[in-house]
């Protein structure tokens, strides 16, 4: 029969993996899954102010060649072994890349960079990353954007993020409500934090809606409500940066409003930087003045990060530098070291 009213935009269709194959695939070992639940316990600690340190989540816009991200995770792992007093450093683990328009969609979607498209190698790919960085000892963060994909890899990541652009979806308030390990919602691409509280409120709720089981079948979910969710400040097109100390103060005072924890990451990149990446310097400047006037509400910084600083355009059959970014433009590591330290020394200035 003609296809007179279904599928008429469908031009393909492909069989995809399931949650449960992957897994078999690429276990998660006993002793891997301890340490994740207890990276997840320790950053829940810190964003409840039963830890002094702060949360400095450190790494790449997105991830684009695996090799580069385990390399720049083990020298991070070595440059914060002399930190971890005062910062626990969580390594920024992005799959996924929402577009404004069109563009390279992240390495679970493309992960040949070339638009072919191969999902199951990417959803291969972002599982065993995860699994290596988890093995190197640091704990990774990711966004969830796709709100399927979660349920491949979800239970190697220690800390979860809902981005400016979802952060007023329903779906994904709904997806955050059932995930089993600290979430971050940041503020509207206007600036706007009210909609990220309204989510932070809304995923402490349980919620019915559908999705698909581990063995890829299509369910309705039911979950219980997730009451680590916290308000990550990224700037906004509206308000500008909201990294000062105005900004923090009273991000603070409407999330105390709501019964909620005074508990605040900033993102140094985005809004914050004005999308001037060597910016996140200045941000990180003022949070760490904040913090020794006694600012106890920041409690994470994001920073945007690679092996080599800056950016480059992907462009088919050219080949690419080593370590550096074809999203977001970030720091070199090496640019990124010194902010750590200085982020470190303030909070060792506060302690008790």
């Amino acid at each position: 029969m003609p296809r007179l009213t279904d599928d008429v935009r469908i031009g393909n269709a492909r069989p995809l993996i399931t949650p449960w194959v992957l897994a078999e695939e690429l276990p998660l070992p006993a002793a891997l899954g301890e340490q994740i639940a207890a990276a997840r316990r320790s950053i829940e600690n810190i964003l409840e102010h039963r830890d002094s340190r702060v949360l400095a989540i450190v790494g790449p816009c997105s991830v684009h060649d695996p090799q580069a991200l385990l390399e720049f995770a083990r020298r991070l792992r070595e440059l914060c072994r002399p930190l971890e007093d005062a910062i626990l450093p969580v390594l920024r683990v992005y799959f996924e890349k929402p577009r404004t328009v069109v563009g390279w969609k992240g390495l679970i979607n493309d992960p040949d960079l070339d638009g072919s498209f191969r999902i199951n190698h990417g959803l291969h790919l972002a599982r065993q990353v995860l699994l290596d960085v988890n093995r190197l000892g640091l704990p990774a963060a990711s966004e969830f954007l796709d709100t399927t994909f979660g349920q491949y890899y979800a239970d190697l990541v220690s800390f979860g993020a809902i981005g400016a652009r979802t952060v007023e979806s329903q779906v994904h308030r709904e997806l955050a409500s059932g995930l089993s390990m600290p979430v971050g919602f940041k503020n509207a691409t206007t600036g706007d934090i009210g909609v990220a509280i309204d989510a932070i409120r809304s995923a402490r709720h349980g919620h019915w809606f559908p999705s698909i089981t581990k063995e890829g079948t299509p369910a309705v979910l039911q979950s219980t409500g997730n009451p680590q969710g916290y308000l990550i400040l990224r700037g906004g097109s509206r308000t500008g940066p909201n990294y000062g100390a105005e900004a923090v103060h009273d991000a603070a005072v409407a999330l105390a409003g709501h019964e909620l924890p005074a508990s605040l990451i900033v993102d140094c990149s985005h809004g914050n930087s004005e999308k001037n990446y060597r910016r996140q310097a200045e941000v990180i400047s003022s949070l760490c003045e904040q913090i020794e006037q006694g600012q106890r509400a920041i409690r994470g910084v994001m920073l945007e990060s690679h092996l080599v600083s800056g950016n480059q355009p992907l462009t088919a059959g050219s080949a690419l530098t080593y370590g550096q970014s074809i999203t977001d433009a970030c720091l070199s590591l090496d640019e990124t070291a010194p902010l750590l330290e200085q982020l470190a020394a303030a909070i060792r200035r506060t302690a008790p």
